[in-house]
Parts: structure tokens; C-alpha cells; sequence
């Protein structure tokens, strides 16, 4: 039976900021108190430092095809990266095969992660063909395989694009079984006439890729997801919101006693449509759906986030190589070639943590509750995950508020060639990483094992948040 005590630091939770000690016994947090008199195998000085939970990411693309490429990452390089930068748990998207049922999709990414897998992890499963027997396996995977929540996109026809009324009838389902829907909301059509006359006009640019995707078609998409769900009764979840115009429609939605929920992303906070700008191609790196917005949309997110407006900070990592390999050459001569999504999942916590609670725009008990207590309740891991208390899994970052570090794709642990904020120096990161009372990073390098991370089968109904 493993133990460790981590003593002297500052346990902090979304709602708690106390001086204790920690006791961690085969994997869960045992005893928390001042001056603990207890013995362990192992002893962590965190004198100076804060003890949280570890971080939770609830979008990730680890070992995704899209684009006609795959991910670079996969369930290890993935969770190493994540480990790294304190995430200690996610939940990855299972992609259904159009004529073939979820359970074959359910079954290809379980095989993705067996054997590789370092952090706990779950999945949401992606619909895309909706048919008779696709709704008994919905009803199947809440019940019984720990698959409680259901992706649907309204963009990228021909690809996972869905109609209104698959989306629907796909909620009403979910409904009846206690699961959650995420939705990706843009105005697929739209986006798709826009972009044929870019290519007609000979505008091939990267920055046309977010010319061609404007919020406004964000912000249609996620109300009319929001009414839809409103119509079948069941709680709905917002994937990556960039702009003012979705957080506004979710506003009105919760303002109307609505379960509808939000999360954003790290890039939107701190990227924008000026990075499309850069010389040559080097804005392909920033092309991801939805694309970033104009700089004062930062702003409005940063708004957003602090009253519960959005209740997530998650990453939507989907990383694709610029040079090595050439994923994002694939649009060098058209921008809607380009592979959709960037690198984050090691750099979510470094960043929020440097840019709001460092500067005020966020305090450190809403920081812990965007990136990792929010997430388990409303993805069915709370109380197990998303906080320090006795009986909790020992989820534990040994976080230094005064740790300086500059991230930079030669030192990062992503299996990709660049990275969104190269050369930002941050203050604050973890010294120690946890992951169910096993160390798996100490002082920036990743000591643990592939394989010993666990599927995290999830219960239908999950409390949600007000």
C-alpha cells in the first residue's frame, strides 16, 4: 500500500484556501490537517506551494483522423504532455464510422489508448449516422459503459456534419438516458458557401479561413442548438466558444433556467485573428474551427468566464505537424486544406494560470474550478475527481507560484513542431504531479508509465452546475 505525505503547503480548492498537510493512501486522499502525525513512504516539502487537483480537460483529439491526416499526438505522447503541464485527467472524442455503429467507434479508441495511456481518461462519442440501432447503443453506452455525453457538429458537411433533425432526435435520446450533449456550433452551410467563393475569387490565404467562418455563423449555430435543446429537455454543453456572439446566447439561455453550459478555450484568450497574419504560411499554425477573433473578443471571454457564464476551460488539442511532419502543408495552396486544430493540452493550466490569476482577471479558486471541478461535475467524475478532500482520488499538483518557465516547442512534451505561445515566459507551474497517489512528473520531467492510466466510466445524470 503506497503512501505519501505532501506537508507544509496551501490546499486550495474552487471554494477553500487553507495551510494543511496531505496524506495519500493507495491512491486517495486519506487525511488533511495541520501538522499530520502520520508516517509515509514518501514525503513532499510543498512549504511555499499550493497543493489543488489536478486538472481535468474535457476536449481533446488524441490519435484523431480529420483532414486527411491523424492527430500527432496519441494517448501517450498526449498524456505525458498533459501530465507535464498538471492536467492529471481528460475526456477524448470516440468517432463514429458512418454505416457502422458507436460501439465499433467505442471500441477502435479504446484500442487507441490500451497500453499508452498515463493519465485517467473517458470519452464522448461523436454521432454522426444516426439510425434504429444507434439510439438503443446511446440508451446502452450511458447504462452501462460509462459513455454518458453525445457530440453532435452543425459544421464540415460530408465529413461529421449533421441535420437539425438528427440532432434532435439524437437529443431526445440522450435525454431519456441521462446523457449530455456537446455541440460544435457553426452555420455549416454558410461557412461552406463562404468559403467556395473565397477559392473563387483566388483568396487562399490562411486568414481566409477565419473570414470565411465569421461569428456571427457561431453565433446562429449556438442558438439555434441552444433552442433545440431547450425543445427536447436535455443539457447541453458548448464546445470552444470564441466570441461575444455565442457567450450571448448562452446568457439568454441560463438566464432562462436553461442547463446549458460552456467552455472556452486557452487559445482564444491569448491568440487572435492577427495571428493569421504572419509572413509566408505561418498562419496556418492558428487554423482551427472556430477560428480565433478579433483581440477584443478576449476580453468579452475573459468576462464571461469570471460571473459563470462559461464554466470550462478546456483545450479542443488536435495538433497537427507544420513542418515536421508537413500536416499543415497540406493547404499550403488553399486554406481549406488546411488540417483544423493546434497543440494545448500541456499548456492550459501554464497559461490560465499566468494570464488570469497572475493578473487578476481570475482568482485562484476560479481557476481550479475552470479547469478541473466544473469539468467533473459536469461530466460525472465529481466527487472522485476536480478537488482535494478525504476519499477523493489523489489527483494532486504541487503547484510553485513562483516557478518561472518559458514554453517553446524544442522543450515541450507534444509531439508537434511548434507551439501557440512560443517563447512566453510564465510564472506558476507544478513542481509535482499526481496521478491517484502515484508521482508521474517531478520538477518538469515526466517519471511515470504507459499504461497505468484508467478508462474512467462515467454515471449518467451527472448534477451539473446552477
Amino acid at each position: 500500500m503506497s503512501t505519501i505525505l505532501i506537508k507544509n503547503g496551501t490546499v486550495l480548492t474552487a471554494s477553500d484556501r487553507y495551510d494543511a498537510d496531505v496524506y495519500v493512501e493507495d491512491g486517495r486522499v486519506a487525511a488533511i490537517g495541520r501538522a499530520l502525525p502520520m508516517s509515509a513512504a514518501e514525503v513532499i516539502d510543498a512549504t511555499g506551494r499550493i497543493v489543488m487537483p489536478g486538472g481535468i480537460d474535457v476536449h481533446t483529439h488524441l490519435d484523431m483522423p480529420f483532414g486527411g491526416t491523424v492527430s500527432a499526438d496519441d494517448f501517450h505522447t498526449g498524456h505525458v504532455a498533459a501530465a507535464c503541464g498538471g492536467t492529471t485527467s481528460h475526456i477524448d472524442f470516440a468517432t463514429q464510422t458512418p454505416g457502422r455503429g458507436l460501439y465499433h467507434a467505442l471500441d477502435e479508441w479504446h484500442a487507441k489508448a490500451q497500453g499508452k495511456a498515463v493519465i485517467d481518461y473517458g470519452f464522448h462519442m461523436i454521432v454522426r449516422d444516426l439510425n434504429p440501432d444507434v439510439y438503443a447503443e446511446i440508451t446502452r453506452l450511458a447504462a452501462h459503459d460509462g459513455v454518458t455525453s453525445f457530440k453532435l457538429f452543425m459544421a464540415y458537411r460530408g465529413v461529421l456534419m449533421v441535420d437539425d433533425g438528427t440532432i434532435f432526435r439524437v437529443m431526445q435520446q440522450a435525454r431519456d438516458c441521462g446523457g449530455m450533449i456537446c455541440m460544435h456550433a457553426e452555420n455549416g452551410d454558410a461557412i461552406d458557401a463562404l468559403v467556395a467563393q473565397a477559392r473563387a475569387r483566388g483568396d487562399l490565404a490562411p486568414k481566409f479561413h477565419a473570414r470565411t467562418r465569421p461569428p456571427q455563423c457561431e453565433g446562429e449555430a449556438t442558438g439555434r442548438a441552444l433552442a433545440l435543446a431547450a425543445v427536447a429537455g436535455v443539457p447541453i454543453y458548448i464546445v470552444h466558444v470564441t466570441c461575444e456572439d455565442a457567450i450571448a446566447q448562452i446568457r439568454q439561455a441560463r438566464d432562462r433556467g436553461q442547463a446549458a453550459y460552456g467552455e472556452t478555450c486557452t487559445q482564444y484568450f491569448f491568440c487572435s485573428e492577427a495571428d493569421y497574419e504572419r509572413p509566408g504560411f505561418e498562419g496556418a499554425k492558428y487554423v482551427m474551427s472556430p477560428p480565433l477573433r478579433a483581440a477584443w473578443h478576449q476580453e468579452r471571454l475573459w468576462h464571461a468566464v469570471r460571473p459563470n457564464d462559461l464554466q470550462a476551460v478546456s483545450t479542443d488539442h488536435c495538433p497537427f505537424g507544420f513542418e515536421q511532419p508537413p500536416q499543415k502543408q497540406l493547404g499550403r495552396d488553399d486554406f481549406s486544406k488546411i488540417p483544423n486544430g493546434a497543440p494545448g493540452i500541456e499548456d492550459r493550466l501554464l497559461m490560465l494560470w499566468d494570464g488570469g490569476v497572475n493578473t487578476g482577471r481570475i482568482s485562484a479558486n476560479r481557476f481550479v474550478e475552470l479547469v478541473a471541478t466544473n469539468p467533473a461535475k459536469l461530466f460525472g467524475l465529481w466527487p472522485a475527481k476536480g478537488t482535494v478532500a478525504i476519499g477523493a482520488d489523489a489527483d494532486l499538483l504541487v503547484w510553485d507560484p513562483a516557478r518561472r518557465h518559458t514554453i517553446s516547442a524544442k522543450t515541450h512534451h507534444m509531439n508537434v513542431d511548434y507551439n501557440l505561445y512560443e517563447g512566453r515566459t510564465v510564472t506558476g507551474a507544478p513542481v509535482a504531479v499526481l496521478s491517484r497517489g502515484d508521482v508521474i512528473v517531478r520538477d518538469g520531467r515526466f517519471v511515470g508509465r504507459a499504461g497505468r492510466g484508467r478508462f474512467l466510466k462515467r454515471l449518467p445524470g451527472a448534477p451539473g452546475l446552477a
